[in-house]
């Protein structure tokens, strides 16, 4: 049982969590396979640990014993899990992917000085489509990744990081809102087909039946700067304003100094939840869950 700790850690994420379900989510497992890690302790140790409540979940006294023997042994992993990175320490370096919006807009500028000094080593940034960081993750040639959507898959552990919207945005005032059939009277530069903005828009559009081959597209784009580059460059035209729909975390600054302008499309809402993703081999690798704590602390 000792040289298989991940059973005793999630047993600890469950207490800690106070459920199966926030633990689940936590360990980016299913729920059955937390609870079937439960009873295999139970079955080992031949005894109740757990019991349900509907509040939660409350410990036996053979679940507190096996609680405190479990943060011991916790503490004795990280501890030689520490003095072991110290050999290689001087010649790591901690790789973080981003997508285009993410990494270039939503990212601070003394974020990746923050992560370094958490972690206590370099931080290089890779800045990349969603798909190839989620790749990148799997190869682990990158640590940890923040992404526009959650492209699962079963060797990777997904973590909410952060709610984003996109909206409509030009260089040519616009309504607070605008009505579904006002789109057609704009000219057009979108995000590239196969990028997460493209899919989320298009999915959303035809929810209404309303489709972007009936726009008049003047140009596609393979990322944020791009689209806000080409819609910043245009001369306003107030007859027929060039949108795009962007993140709001893009334009923020510009539109604080109106040099740009956001709308809202009627009866649709474009939300969506950005995401913080890494390799499940890497789910104990300490400068992992170090800066993983730190980006979802809300510092960074």
């Amino acid at each position: 049982m000792l040289k298989d700790f991940s059973k005793l850690e999630t047993f600890l994420i469950v207490v800690r969590e106070r459920g199966f379900s926030k633990a689940s989510s936590k360990l980016g497992v299913s729920q059955p396979a937390v609870t079937q890690q439960i009873k295999y302790l139970e079955k080992y140790l031949d005894t109740k640990l757990v019991e349900r409540k509907k509040s939660g979940i409350k410990l036996t006294s053979s679940g507190e014993e096996l609680y405190k023997i479990a943060v011991e042994l916790e503490a004795a992993v990280i501890q030689a899990e520490n003095k072991m990175l110290k050999i290689i320490k001087k010649d790591i370096t901690f790789n973080l992917g981003a997508s285009f919006t993410i990494g270039n807009y939503i990212l601070p500028g003394d974020c990746l000085k923050e992560i370094k000094d958490s972690i206590g080593n370099d931080v290089n940034l890779t800045i990349d489509i969603s798909q190839n960081i989620v790749k990148k993750i799997k190869e682990r040639s990158l640590d940890l990744g923040l992404i526009e959507a959650p492209i699962y898959d079963e060797e990777l552990i997904y973590r909410k990081w952060l709610e984003d919207e996109l909206v409509l945005v030009s260089n040519t005032p616009l309504p607070r809102v605008v009505n579904t059939e006002d789109l057609y009277n704009f000219d057009w530069v979108c995000r590239e087909e196969g990028s997460h903005t493209r899919m989320m828009i298009k999915e959303k559009f035809e929810e209404l039946n309303i489709h972007c081959k009936d726009f008049n597209v003047i140009s596609e784009v393979n990322s944020s700067t791009a689209v806000l580059n080409t819609i910043s460059r245009s001369k306003q035209n107030l007859e027929r304003p060039i949108v795009s729909i962007i993140s709001k975390y893009s334009i923020a600054q510009e539109v604080a100094e109106k040099k740009l302008f956001q709308s809202r499309i009627y009866g649709i809402e474009m939300e969506r939840t950005l995401y913080l993703i890494y390799n499940k081999n890497n789910k104990n690798n300490p400068f992992v869950t170090t800066a993983t704590d730190y980006i979802l602390s809300g510092k960074c």
